[in-house]
Order: C-alpha cells, then sequence, then structure tokens
C-alpha cells in the first residue's frame, strides 16, 4: 500500500532486516539433514555465499582459501592486484592512512592504470589453487577486458555497478549491450546491483544467471546518502524474488537472486534466504577475517572514484579466521562468526531442507525484534547490545 509521502508524491513503505522477522513453522528438523548447497549455471558451492569484490576483502590468496571452505570470492578485476605488481605495499599504505585524508589519497593510489597482463596473472594465480576463478569488471570495462579474463582461465564473470541496467542511454559511448554479451559469453555471467521489481525483471532478461540485488546498504558504502537512492534490503530482495517468478513463467529459465551487502550476522543471511534470495555476497563479514588483504580495513568499489566517491575507509577488526567466519566454531554470542552454521539451524529450526524450501518461510514486520527484552544486554555492551 503506498503512503501519502505529500499532495503530489506517494511511497512504498520499505523494509530492513532489522524490521523483519523469521516465523518458526509447525515443523522442526535436525540440522545434519540440512542442505545449504548451491547451484548456479553449472557450478556447485557448498555454502551459498560469494564474497564481494573488494580489495580490503579479497585477494588471490583469499580466493583459494574461500574456494577451499565451500564458496566463491570475486576479485575485483580493476582493483590494487591489476593495478599493482606488489599490491601489498599499496595495502600496508591504505591501512596506515590517517582518517582525514584516507578517501583523497585513495584517489591518487588508484589513478595507476589496469594492467591486463597482472589481471591474467591474478586470475592464473586463482586458478593454480585449485578452484573457481571468479572476477568482477564494470560495464564500462568489460569488452576492454573480458577476453584476457577468459583467457586466463575466468570461471564466473560479475558485471557490477552501483545501480546496473539493462538498458544504458548515452549520447557520447557506445552503451555494452548486456542481452548480446552474455548470449555470447562462454562462461556465467552474474549483473548488478539492482534494488527493484522492475530492473531486476529486466536484467534477468538478458539471460544472467545471477542477479546482485543491493544498493547501498554495505558498511562501507554512503550511496544512499551521497546520492539518496537506495531499498532497504529486505523490500529489495522480496521484490526481487517476485521477479524471478515472473521471468521463470515467462522463459523457463530460473535467474538466482543474490543478496548483496546490507549482512553483519547470520540472523540477516538466514533472513535474506527467507526474504527469497538464493545466495548471499558479503563483505565487511568477512573483511574481519584474519587471511582478508585489507589488513583489518575495509572499503567499497566507488571509494576511490576521482570526481564523486561513493564509500569510506571503515576499520572492521579481525574477528577470526575465514573459516570460523564462514562456518565456525564461534566463539562470539553476537552473530558475527559461523554465518552459515547460523544458516542451518536457522532452517531446521523452522523446519526446511533446502534453500528453496527456506524461502517458503513465514516472515513478518517485527520493528522490536532486536531490542525486545535486550535491556540487560545493552546496558552491559555484551552479546546483540
Amino acid at each position: 500500500m503506498d503512503v501519502e509521502i505529500g499532495r503530489g508524491k506517494k511511497g512504498r513503505r520499505a523494509y530492513g532486516f532489522d524490521d523483519i522477522a523469521i516465523v518458526p513453522s509447525r515443523r522442526t528438523r535436525d540440522v545434519d539433514d540440512v542442505d545449504i548447497t548451491w547451484k548456479f549455471g553449472p557450478h556447485t558451492l557448498q555454502i551459498p555465499c560469494l564474497a564481494s569484490a573488494m580489495d580490503g576483502v579479497v585477494s588471490p590468496a583469499f580466493a583459494i582459501e574461500m574456494g577451499r571452505i565451500g564458496g566463491l570470492a570475486v576479485l575485483n578485476l580493476e582493483g590494487l592486484w591489476a593495478r599493482y605488481e606488489n599490491a601489498d605495499e599499496q595495502l600496508d599504505r591504505i591501512a596506515a592512512l590517517p582518517k582525514d585524508t584516507a578517501t583523497r589519497t585513495m584517489q591518487e593510489i588508484y589513478q595507476e592504470p589496469l594492467k591486463a597482463e597482472l589481471i591474467a596473472r591474478r586470475i592464473g594465480e586463482i586458478k593454480d589453487g585449485g578452484v573457481l576463478a571468479a572476477g568482477s569488471l564494470t560495464p564500462q570495462r568489460v569488452e576492454e577486458f573480458y577476453k584476457v579474463a577468459l583467457d586466463a582461465g575466468l570461471d564466473v564473470l560479475v558485471i557490477q555497478g552501483t545501480v546496473v541496467s539493462a538498458e544504458h542511454v548515452s549520447s557520447k559511448v557506445e552503451p555494452l549491450d548486456l542481452k548480446r554479451f552474455i548470449a555470447d559469453c562462454p562462461v556465467p555471467v552474474i549483473v548488478g546491483g539492482v534494488a527493484s521489481y522492475a530492473t531486476t525483471l529486466h536484467l534477468m532478461r538478458t539471460g544472467a544467471v545471477g542477479v546482485l540485488v543491493g544498493v547501498g546498504p554495505g558498511h562501507a558504502c554512503t550511496t544512499r546518502g551521497v546520492l539518496g537512492i537506495g531499498v532497504p534490503q529486505a523490500t529489495a530482495i522480496a521484490d526481487a524474488s517476485a521477479a524471478r517468478v515472473q521471468h521463470l513463467l515467462e522463459t523457463g529459465q530460473y535467474c538466482n537472486v543474490i543478496a548483496d551487502g546490507g549482512m553483519r550476522t547470520g540472523g540477516d543471511v538466514s533472513k535474506a534466504i527467507a526474504l527469497g534470495a538464493d545466495a548471499v555476497m558479503v563483505g565487511s563479514p568477512l573483511a574481519c577475517a584474519a587471511e582478508a588483504p585489507g589488513r583489518g580495513f575495509h572499503w567499497g568499489m566507488a571509494t576511490f572514484h576521482p570526481e564523486l566517491p561513493r564509500g569510506t575507509r571503515v576499520q572492521a577488526g579481525i574477528k577470526g579466521t575465514l573459516a570460523e567466519i564462514l562456518t565456525g566454531p564461534a566463539h562470539e554470542n553476537d552473530g558475527t562468526l559461523n554465518l552459515f552454521g547460523a544458516l542451518k539451524t536457522s532452517m531446521a529450526t523452522c523446519g526446511y531442507e533446502t534453500l528453496q524450501a527456506f524461502q517458503k518461510a513465514e516472515v513478518m514486520v517485527a520493528p522490536a525484534l532486536m531490542t525486545e527484552g535486550k535491556k540487560l544486554q545493552k546496558e552491559q555492551d555484551v552479546g546483540m547490545g
């Protein structure tokens, strides 16, 4: 139902993860019987998780470890690893920057040109680790660099921007024809981000195997403040899942909805799946891993934009190993470790065996969910306080 904002404008009410609760069903299930494997294109992952294509999150070494655990890390093919022979030097430099000069200095660091030979080398390093290699390019750079990435062994291509549409209009340049490009691309293509039903449906019609859903929800992202654009994630995911149903009815093709950003805890991941996502892409929770290249810091893909930065360098800290963050064991009680053990427990508690079954779970609007009865936790700054 639309809410009247003023006489000349109405708008829908939208909800974020903290506004939503998953409702237990009449059945419970043994957690060992829960299956969270995720299939997309010809690939199967043991956990439905992509690591965000951000330089503070994914390095070639991180991608190898992520693959061994069962997920898929996406390397930013326009990031430091594709600009510098020794990216670690620049990562050390970024971690040491004072807060008040970090953005300006990062703009300077990222002025170093992209090098095709480094893109090929980084993908080769990941492939040498025996795992799937995934890389991200913006729509403006896809045609320039995708061939060198494919020749190096890229398994999954992610075409990613703040907002990606199926119909970019420009009087200056010839825009990327996503439908033609994806039809000709020999590897699965994931595209995004989007935040609405119509945009998701149009992107699904390009033939992508998955669509990234999320505009501005990330912990390091400032898009919503800088541009005023975005949709709270719970509503964005639910709208995208409705688009998936319509696309399936139209074409008989299933396109994956991938919730991208805004998730900090296992509860957030569980809600994303219950709202209709097939998998999640996370950044800041993985930036807290000991193996992450950001030295405890995290920043978005548009933090260093030369004219209009839309992100900030935030301190994520180190919470544990990548394995502990993804699959445990947890040694904290705030939900930030063992994210996918939490997902399995949530599914088991609600009686669901597979991810697609869990998408049918009942949810309700519950604004008191995160505060009800938590007075002592809040006062003592423990647990979820």
